[in-house]
């Protein structure tokens, strides 16, 4: 029957367009957002009603308003309503930067627990994973202790890999970053104990391929990113009823300046990995939490997983310099990583993997450990490739031993207790003898330590628990630096 002008300005409209027209013809909307039952509500009774704040939204207005709505003794309703769009897009951006600070200290919160027991943890799984080593190489091939012994090992490697992602997680581990194929990373995947591990699980489930030809190398870890393609292609798996497929794909693109600058991206040129699967899809509300640490809908016992699967590759994505993103509906789900292309291919050296050509000559290698069994390790791996070894239990007690004697390399722990770290060892050991060669170890290491540590001169950076192989080849990549 008649509008004012505000109500002309809010709903952009005009009084004569309106008049003796129903109201749901002018504004469709208000029976989906609770109007006009509170029209009909109030009709009926008599008495005032309010609807809070509440979104509008049509084919021609959206936004949010706050409506009072009144009959009057004449017979006519009467709706009071005011705009309330600018506080409550206000409201929710304030709730979301709630929810990032939740997710950051949540982050926070594990990193510290991850940092308080890695370190440890790695020191013992050194030993579960690197004894049993030692011990098959002095068995002959048809001892029956060979497989008990494998199991061991194998079961410390993957014990490690749960802290390994812990460690993602937290982002609190440094790792080296060569240029690598993703075709071929994601071959590698797919040659993989674990892959046909899946495959005997869901026989009806189609793994595809759908690749460019000569990508372009990315800058990346790639057992970290392996990772991420791993959790991914278990998660399109599982989310499958009985059959369907699950498709990698690559491709190269650079974005638009827009939507770099939206999603906090370098501009830059993009090799972007593409996982989709056939699954049921993630539901809306499930979907703004999965990269949460332990989100997760999995029925333990199950399916597998820990709850820190797509953290691990949401964290690894943001280490690399690039972005995961997640679309999903009835017919599927669809992960995108965005990888930036390496600057420059490197060159990666030929980096020989058996026993005999990683041999040394008698080289003096000191191990400078806290951990009594990790001293007895490393030296046992070292003395096996004709090293000579000593070890000294602190930094403290490294920088007495040098004074006086002489080390090729020096094996460094960088967390130690007590006294100094890793870092301030070698900034000591530094002043004594400035070309000190030098690798850290560490199961848990701050990456500002490790960083700063390596721009004093250290070379190589090896992860706890090491495998023989692993520290035979960072000593003699050492012994060869310039």
């Amino acid at each position: 029957m008649d509008i004012n002008h505000a109500g002309e300005k809010i709903d952009q409209i005009k009084q004569k367009d309106i008049l003796g027209r129903s109201v749901t013809e002018i504004f469709p909307g208000i029976r989906e957002n609770g109007l006009f039952e509170v029209f009909q509500s109030v009709w009926k009774t008599g008495k005032p009603e309010i609807l809070q704040a509440s979104v509008y939204s049509d084919s021609r207005i959206r936004g949010w308003r706050e409506s009072r709505v009144y009959k009057l003794p004449s017979g006519e309703i009467v709706e009071l309503y005011e705009d309330v769009s600018a506080q409550m897009n206000a409201e929710e951006e304030r709730h979301a930067m709630e929810l990032q600070l939740q997710r950051a200290q949540k982050m926070e919160t594990i990193g510290l627990m991850a940092g308080g027991i890695a370190h440890d943890l790695n020191n013992i799984l050194s030993a579960i994973v690197g004894y049993p080593e030692l011990l098959l190489l002095q068995l002959s091939p048809e001892n029956e202790l060979r497989k008990p012994l494998g199991a061991i090992k194998s079961a410390g490697e993957r014990a490690a890999t749960i802290v390994e992602d812990l460690l993602t997680v937290a982002r609190g581990v440094a790792n080296a970053k060569n240029s690598a194929d993703l075709n071929i990373l994601i071959e590698e995947y797919l040659e993989s104990l674990e892959f046909y591990q899946l495959q005997e699980r869901f026989p009806n489930i189609r793994f595809e391929r759908d690749f460019i030809q000569d990508i372009p190398a990315i800058l990346c870890s790639p057992v970290h990113v392996k990772k991420c393609i791993m959790n991914l292609a278990t998660n399109g798996a599982e989310a499958i009823e009985i059959r369907g497929s699950v498709t990698f794909a690559t491709r190269s693109c650079t974005p638009d300046t827009d939507w770099l600058k939206n999603h906090g991206l370098e501009k830059t040129r993009y090799i972007v990995l593409t996982i989709n699967d056939t699954g049921t899809g993630i539901g809306e509300k499930d979907l703004k939490h999965i990269f949460e640490p332990f989100y997760t809908k999995k029925v333990m016992g199950k399916m597998s997983g820990t709850g820190l699967g797509l953290s691990v590759v949401w964290n690894t994505m943001k280490d690399h310099g690039g972005a995961v993103f997640v679309s999903s509906d009835a017919g599927g789900t669809m992960f995108e990583l965005y990888f930036p292309i390496a600057d420059e291919l490197q060159d990666s050296q030929k980096v020989t993997t058996d026993h005999t050509s990683l041999q040394g000559s008698g080289e003096k290698i000191l191990v400078v450990d806290d951990e009594p069994q990790q001293r007895d390790l490393a030296r046992k791996m070292l003395e096996h490739f004709g090293y000579t070894v000593a070890s000294r239990s602190s930094g403290e007690d490294a920088i007495s031993y040098l004074q006086d004697n002489h080390a090729d390399v020096i094996l460094l722990d960088m967390l130690m207790d007590p006294g100094i770290n890793g870092r301030e060892t070698y900034r000591l050991i530094k002043d004594m003898k400035p070309r000190q060669k030098a690798i850290i170890a560490s199961g848990y290491s701050d990456n500002i330590d490790v960083q700063e540590t390596i721009l004093m001169g250290a070379g190589k950076y090896i992860k706890k628990p090491y495998a023989m192989l692993e520290l035979a080849k960072a000593v003699q990549q050492e012994l060869q630096r310039g």
